[in-house]
């Protein structure tokens, strides 16, 4: 029975979709910047997600599709050019709060991808950029 349940839950749909990105709305950030973010956020919270071969495999398929989903929503980093300048600065805050607490990446997505681990160099890279974005200081302290 659970056997047959099992075999069943493959053929229910998932959506593993990476909607159409407008190249003018990417995040435009230092190399070194955009290689972490790439490495540690981007299959969540960005149109380019890599679909891991356990995303295909019911249950986890629907797992990984639910954090996707609620990843985008809470932040798209391929939507970066439409955000505002304060919306810019206070996302880049946020990045830089989450992955100093460790809240992000979260600890179960680490294990299976282990280089989405922040270095204290990493975490230092993006505080700086955060920093350095055109409004940061007007809207710090």
């Amino acid at each position: 029975m659970l056997a047959a349940a099992l075999v069943g839950a493959q053929f229910v749909p998932v959506d593993r979709t990476n909607p159409p990105t407008d190249a003018s709305l990417s995040l435009k950030a230092p190399a070194p910047v955009l290689a972490i973010l790439e490495r540690a956020c981007f299959n969540c919270h960005s149109q380019e997600t890599a679909w891991p071969w356990y995303g295909y495999v019911a249950p986890m398929s629907w797992l990984v599709e639910r954090d996707v989903k609620e990843g985008r929503e809470e932040m798209n980093l391929s939507e970066w050019g439409s955000w505002s300048e304060d919306r810019r600065v206070y996302m880049a805050s946020e990045i830089v709060e989450m992955t100093e607490s460790e809240d992000m990446p979260p600890w179960f997505y680490k294990p299976f991808h282990a280089d989405s681990k922040l270095s204290e160099d990493d975490l230092n890279t993006l505080k700086a950029w955060a920093q350095s974005l055109p409004g940061a200081k007007a809207n710090s302290g």
